[in-house]
């Protein structure tokens, strides 16, 4: 078989291996070691990303299809997924690595599509005050930009077959979650029947996302859908629940949203010993009343580089407000992808005021986004 002077090192590779080529492992094991020594200091899979980056075997990627407008403040973001994603089930979520400013900065976002015969998926992002990842997919994202993915995670889903009747309840982007279940539901070859209630609430009515298609689906008789506009009726009581929903018992709760609605959930429900899935956005926060310990300086041994903490801040969001680079994942306590050794010093969990202590020598790691500093501490990173 004759190959042109002209093919490159990789492209030579891939002819060899083509219909009556040679398959022997010393050929493929030399070609291969030719290619690098044409790429160098790449390797071969480097190069192979600049042509292919959905491939198989390739670090998971998405390709950004389209980017449409919810509302002034929200988008929603339409991936081509490289071809090694597993799939998701409605109401999961997935980590999304974006560079901003030359930094990798990893955010969890839920899925919000039904099944698509292009086989992509989406994900709808809110641009929070300050928010730098938000902001930069709301406002700058373009069609044919990479994102890194990370698997499907989660268990905010539906039993299978769902509860004959629901209570779906939701506030801000509390909803995105739930509108991948419903699209799901309704798109079916067989549409789910259930009875089901969606009570959103959100800042006013231009602020709900979805909107037009939530009341599109109330208007069709799938749903019942009650919206409370914060503007004109305040914030959701869950005391007004009763009132909202007479057969409440009689259903099974999904709740999303920000941390009091939830936890004024939890209680509500638990005293009466009713059903209820949650999915937290956020790590609640515990208030250390009558602590002396409100905060302190947090250094990194390696670097050199000291920042503030107050107490209440995750160790992560105070370093990288800071200038340190830190790794992180799903920023909720549930990837352990920011976990770093706390060499000396103490931290407070947010999530229920626990205090870790440490000495050197102990050999203790700490997650930093679910960690507040609770007085001076030494962080090896």
């Amino acid at each position: 078989m004759h190959h042109s002077r002209d093919m490159t090192p990789v492209a030579l590779m891939r002819a060899s291996q083509g219909p009556g080529a040679p398959r022997s492992r010393s050929l493929r094991d030399r070609l291969m070691r030719v290619a690098e020594a044409a790429v160098t200091p790449l390797m071969p899979s480097d190069v192979l990303d600049m042509f292919d980056p959905l491939r198989s075997g390739a670090d998971l990627r998405g390709r950004i299809v389209a980017v449409v407008a919810e509302t002034a403040d929200s988008a929603t973001i339409v991936l081509k997924p490289g071809k090694d994603w597993a799939g998701h089930k409605p109401g999961q979520y997935l980590r999304v690595g974006v560079d901003v400013d030359g930094v990798r900065l990893w955010r969890t976002y839920s899925l919000t599509h039904g099944p698509r015969a292009d086989r992509c998926i989406s994900i709808t992002v809110k641009a929070i005050p300050d928010g730098k990842v938000s902001n930069h997919l709301v406002r700058h994202a373009r069609a044919g930009q990479m994102l890194q993915l990370g698997q499907a995670e989660g268990d905010f889903v539906l039993s299978d077959p769902p509860a004959d009747k629901l209570l779906l309840v939701t506030a801000g982007s509390g909803i995105t979650p739930v509108i991948g279940m419903l699209r799901n539901m309704f798109s079916r070859a067989v549409p789910v029947v259930a009875d089901i209630v969606l009570l959103h609430s959100a800042l006013s009515r231009s602020e709900v996302i979805f909107g037009d298609e939530l009341r599109r689906y109330a208007a069709e008789g799938k749903l019942r859908l009650v919206e409370l506009h914060t503007d004109v009726d305040g914030m959701l009581d869950v005391a007004d629940l009763d009132t909202i929903v007479p057969d409440l018992a009689e259903r099974t709760t999904y709740a999303c949203g920000p941390v009091g609605l939830l936890d004024a959930l939890e209680g509500h429900h638990g005293e009466r010993e009713l059903p209820l899935h949650i999915e937290r956005f956020r790590t609640a926060v515990v208030a250390a009343a009558g602590d002396e310990q409100s905060g302190g300086t947090v250094t990194f041994s390696r670097t050199g580089i000291t920042v503030e903490g107050d107490g209440s801040t995750p160790i992560l969001d105070a370093a990288e407000s800071g200038g340190v680079l830190m790794p992180s994942g799903c920023r909720m306590g549930v990837c352990f992808g920011c976990v770093l050794p706390l060499r000396e010093g103490a931290v407070r969990d947010l999530r229920n005021g626990e205090l870790t202590v440490a000495a050197p020598g102990d050999g203790v790691i700490i997650q930093t986004c679910i960690n507040a500093a609770a007085g001076a501490c030494d962080i090896d990173h």
